[in-house]
């Protein structure tokens, strides 16, 4: 039996049908109706969140969220090259130009000592990325926005339902970004939220996601169409009613897993970090002077039928399309050692603690 890197957790085939039955009353299926105004109203709540407004997918809800956030001369921002693709699309189809600094060693998000010396004149922004659902410095990186009076808006999409200090990720910075992809911790097939604190931003997030309409004359932003529907909403719904549970088999998982690989020579499990409420998205391991290479751990898997994933690999500031925009990439050493040496094994609520076994012992041997 095949097991992949990871498997949509979705509610029972009735509870969904019975979600979704009134829409064949209605005939409503877009435009933010009742199915959409609940699931925002919910997941503000889950997040005790100032703000928010859902998108069909993560990717569109950060790029309209920095489009919103207004910065019509261009500009650089400040991010990470440990990450999907889509953060640093989303900087450059807002013409804007990515500036890559390094991570920490410790939980691979973006190294907040680094940043500071990145800023110049032409800096508008700090786009960090909870990584694996670890959080970034956000403490650190609030300071140094704030003392160089620049935006901060988070790549949240792994860090659904994360919570440091007793505070909600989604409160963090200027505005936050999370997805609601089928491979996510919570899932809406496709779909995605900003989380924002300037309750001004909700008019112009609304307006840019339905190609904006219903503008002020003066305005010259171009939006386009962004918006979740029904059923994305109410998959949305019933999973909302699960996530917990969900998040807590994950827990269990992961746990197994550590209990098989941790303190093995030259493999390292991403440490737990204090303060944080986890939603154990990922079970990412770097092979550093490991028996066999990360290559090699992944092809004697996927010959056993399971797919673990390169992620992230290759750096995104390696890729020619991205580099094709910046002026110069700056060498990031500890993101291109990590990226070499990374591989996320298959982590689910329904993963058996024998799946895990048959992993670890394949991993092992």
């Amino acid at each position: 039996m095949k097991i992949n890197v990871t498997r949509s957790s979705m509610p029972s085939y009735e509870e969904y049908c019975e979600e979704i039955r009134e829409l064949w009353d209605s005939h409503w299926l877009t435009n933010m109706g009742e199915k959409h105004k609940r699931l925002e109203s919910g997941l503000k709540d889950y997040f005790k969140a100032q703000n928010i407004r859902l998108y069909t997918n993560g990717h569109l809800a950060l790029e309209m969220l920095i489009t919103a956030m207004a910065f019509p001369k261009g500009g650089e921002v400040i991010t990470t090259p440990f990450t999907f693709a889509s953060t640093t699309n989303a900087i450059i189809r807002n013409g804007l130009v990515p500036v890559f600094c390094d991570i920490s060693p410790e939980d691979y998000t973006i190294d907040a000592s680094k940043i500071e010396e990145l800023i110049n004149e032409k800096t508008v922004a700090i786009l960090p990325v909870h990584v694996y659902g670890s959080v970034c410095d956000v403490y650190k990186i609030d300071a140094i926005a704030k003392k160089h009076g620049l935006k901060v808006i988070y790549d949240a999409a792994h860090a659904f339902g994360v919570e440091y200090n007793g505070e909600s990720v989604a409160n963090f910075g200027d505005g936050s970004m999370f997805s609601f992809h089928a491979t996510k911790v919570f899932n809406t097939i496709e779909g995605g939220a900003v989380t924002y604190k300037d309750e001004a931003l909700g008019v112009l997030l609304d307006e840019l996601k339905n190609f904006t309409l219903n503008q002020d004359e003066g305005s010259l932003l171009v939006g386009g169409n962004a918006k979740m529907n029904e059923f994305q909403a109410s998959m949305g719904i019933c999973n909302l009613r699960h996530v917990d549970s969900e998040i807590e088999k994950r827990r269990r998982a992961t746990l197994h897993y550590r209990k098989r690989l941790e303190g093995v020579s030259g493999i390292r499990l991403l440490p737990e970090q204090a303060g944080v409420k986890h939603n154990y998205s990922y079970l990412p391991v770097v092979f550093d002077g490991y028996k066999y290479s990360r290559d090699e751990v992944a092809e004697r898997l996927l010959s056993a039928g399971i797919l673990a994933r390169k992620y992230f690999y290759p750096l995104i500031s390696e890729l020619p399309n991205v580099r094709a925009y910046c002026e110069s990439v700056a060498e990031t050493p500890i993101a291109k050692h990590i990226a070499d040496r990374v591989l996320t094994l298959p982590l689910y609520a329904d993963l058996t603690n024998e799946d895990i076994d048959t992993i670890c012992q394949i991993i092992l041997n």
